[in-house]
């Protein structure tokens, strides 16, 4: 999401390597959101291909919505108001495109160039938004705690300081530690601000460096989408060539795609057999039955162990036979917590 003509529509179809979204100088080019799954690059799935000689190789996946420009007063209905702000309630994290690029042929709809000023904008918006969501539900608790329990009064409390937060123009996210009855009334609130933002900076090609970089307090990861929509017409061997003359050691579609799987709080753990070597999507954190469950629902209820070892110990073993021979494989019961980069077997009963 971003402000109109900052090249969000661009990157999208440079994610997806197609011309999905249209692309225009002039606002509220894209009115219904445009929807894509790309794969999540790992360079791990070849290397365990290699050794095991699968039938398929399946990566991980994200799933990107394009949708509208935003504009000061959409909380208000402005532009393409409300409807811009449903689409996003559905998501898990907001990608905020932000314009660093200058170019005279390609207006601004502020009138200058300013990109923590358009963070700042959008961030507003998203909070007025919000608010209207909480003083609403303020009200209907409220006539409910009149009468109501206690939990109906412990609701109604934090609802009022998650409304103190967002009048002092801070995002939901930013109201503190929760305890569990409180994290799922904030899940449920579907607030616009309560979602991680991953911010990046739609830049010229000569200002692309490496890393990231810092505009006042928010990180930008920046990207140039001029640049990835040429890369998106190219070859595999052309666009190596290409970004090896620029210095660049990956297209950044690929820095984006690992950004977004980053800020979501997720890791990837790997199978790999002759039917398939797969990327399996996981929460951080999660338990090796709760790991198994991502798979089949069986897998979780049936669980007895899982057979782990490391990616790289994996290919450095040579496949799983080498590996259990050196040792290298472990046995891991129900508490273990998974890691990026695990490779598995899962015993279960069904």
């Amino acid at each position: 999401m971003g402000l109109p003509n900052v090249g969000k529509s661009t990157l999208f179809n440079a994610l997806l390597k197609v011309a999905q979204a249209q692309a225009g100088n002039f606002p509220f080019t894209t009115i219904e959101p445009n929807i894509g799954v790309v794969a999540v690059p790992d360079e791990r799935l070849d290397q365990l291909a290699a050794l095991v000689k699968p039938a398929k190789i399946t990566p991980a996946t994200v799933r990107f919505v394009d949708i509208a420009g935003l504009v000061r007063g959409a909380s208000k209905g402005e532009g393409l108001g409300n409807k811009f702000l449903a689409h996003i309630r559905e998501v898990d994290a907001i990608a905020m495109v932000v314009r660093i690029f200058l170019d005279p042929n390609v207006t601004h709809v502020a009138g200058k160039i300013d990109p923590a000023d358009d963070i700042r904008t959008i961030q507003l918006e998203l909070i007025l938004a919000d608010l209207a969501t909480i003083e609403k539900r303020v009200d209907a608790v409220g006539g409910r705690a009149k009468t109501g329990d206690k939990d109906t009064h412990a609701q109604l409390a934090f609802f009022e300081k998650i409304q103190r937060v967002l009048e002092n123009e801070q995002l939901a996210r930013e109201v503190g530690e929760l305890t569990e009855d409180e994290t799922r009334w904030l899940k449920e609130l579907q607030l616009l601000t309560s979602k991680p933002f991953l911010y990046i900076g739609n830049v010229s090609e000569d200002q692309i460096g490496t890393g990231s970089w810092e505009l006042e307090r928010y990180p930008i990861l920046p990207i140039s989408a001029k640049l990835e929509a040429e890369l998106a017409e190219l070859t595999e061997e052309e666009q190596a060539e290409y970004l090896q003359e620029l210095n660049l050691r990956e297209p950044g579609r690929d820095a984006l795609i690992r950004a977004a799987y980053d800020v979501l709080g997720l890791a990837t753990y790997l199978t790999a057999g002759p039917k398939e070597v797969r990327a399996w999507t996981i929460t951080k954190g999660m338990t090796a039955p709760q790991a198994a469950g991502v798979i089949h629902g069986d897998f979780e209820r049936g669980f007895i162990a899982a057979d782990v070892i490391p990616w790289q110990k994996f290919v450095e073993a040579g496949g799983w036979a080498e590996a259990k021979t050196k040792g290298w494989v472990k046995t891991e019961g129900k508490t273990y917590i998974f890691k990026d980069g695990d490779v598995t077997v899962f015993r279960f009963n069904v």
